[in-house]
């Protein structure tokens, strides 16, 4: 009976998935359309420029986001940008040669130097020998807090103690309290991994999360600590229970925040995705199926990196993944018996 029962569940389930799963697939972006990291109308045209060795389109970008001090988008295309460098740095050897002293080629420069020294063998002495070039960064506009960003992040590779990273951190937030880049290098600082602790990182986010200004990104901190907390239990094979009410809570508040932009906007992609990540690993299926939905074409590169060497190909398993539990959940039949699944995505 037990054999036949099981027999008769995966015929319903099976079942299921072939009614539900057209529905559920029609508000979903064809996987060939699907782009990682796709950059927005801003900056596509300074990476383009970069590849044909013309820095002077990604000079009149950053310069920009500093005259309207924009330093969320400063901080966002600069990490771009450096990413395009690491391989292809010609036209910010130009650009260097050309105006030494630009604050933003500084940043580019002082950016890239801390990248590449984070991938030595020998990690804190090169990010050391670095540290010249976030001071010049800082110095080239002491209003910028995105040199405090890159100092934090390198304070944590030099293994700075908490009273040196405190006092970035102060410099970081005089410049601008609620600035998404410096809060994200102090959870990295304060977790488990690092420095800190995963209650640590859920206290720091939290609090942090209550004092963000409306629709702030700075609201999806309890989020990252919630996936941080999961991919090291992942990793050590083995479940909490203690913390799972803040993961859950963290993902609600997360998704509200979610809410307040409209479906494809590239803006909170990131946010989203992660949020995905963390409904799907609650089981919380048919959420992250919304999620998404609502990030569209904008997969991104964080979290799916972080647990597969194919981060485009691990967000579109995990995009089926979530549409096929939801299929196999969702009844064959609504209540009236019109064949209809039922729920959110009826």
């Amino acid at each position: 009976m037990v054999c036949t029962m099981a027999f008769l569940r995966a015929l319903l389930s099976t079942a299921r998935i072939v009614r539900n799963s057209p529905v559920l697939s029609a508000g979903l972006s064809a996987d060939d359309a699907v782009l990682l990291d796709a950059p927005d109308e801003r900056l596509s045209p300074a990476l383009v420029a970069a590849a044909l060795g013309d820095y002077e389109p990604a000079a009149k970008l950053l310069a920009g986001t500093r005259d309207s001090a924009d330093w969320e988008n400063r901080d966002r295309y600069l990490g771009r940008l450096v990413v395009f460098a690491r391989n292809r740095d010609g036209w910010l050897v130009d650009w260097l040669a050309a105006a030494p002293r630009d604050p933003d080629a500084l940043l580019v420069k002082a950016e890239l130097s801390v990248r590449r020294a984070w991938e030595s063998p020998a990690r804190a002495e090169r990010l050391r020998e670095v540290g010249p070039l976030i001071t010049a960064a800082a110095d080239a506009d002491p209003r910028d807090p995105v040199p405090w960003r890159l100092a934090l992040d390198h304070a944590r590779g030099t293994h700075a103690g908490h009273t040196a990273f405190e006092s970035l951190w102060e410099q970081a937030v005089r410049r601008s309290a609620h600035h998404y880049g410096c809060h994200v290098a102090a959870l990295r600082y304060l977790s488990a991994a690092w420095y800190g602790s995963h209650r640590e990182c859920f206290d720091f986010a939290e609090q942090a999360a209550a004092d963000a200004l409306p629709d702030s990104l700075v609201q999806a901190l309890p989020v990252r600590a919630a996936f941080d907390l999961l991919l090291d239990t992942q990793a050590a094979g083995r479940t909490t229970s203690v913390l799972e009410e803040r993961i859950d809570a963290a993902a609600d508040l997360a998704i509200r925040l979610s809410a307040a932009y409209r479906p494809g906007d590239p803006w909170p992609a990131e946010v989203r995705n992660l949020l995905a990540y963390v409904l799907l690993a609650r089981g919380r299926w048919a959420e992250a199926l919304h999620q998404f939905n609502l990030i569209g074409l904008h997969a991104t590169s964080f979290p799916w990196s972080s647990v597969s060497e194919d981060a485009l190909g691990r967000f579109l398993d995990a995009r089926d993944g979530a549409r096929l539990q939801v299929a196999s959940l969702t009844p064959l039949r609504d209540r009236a018996g019109h064949g209809r699944p039922r729920g959110h995505y009826a």
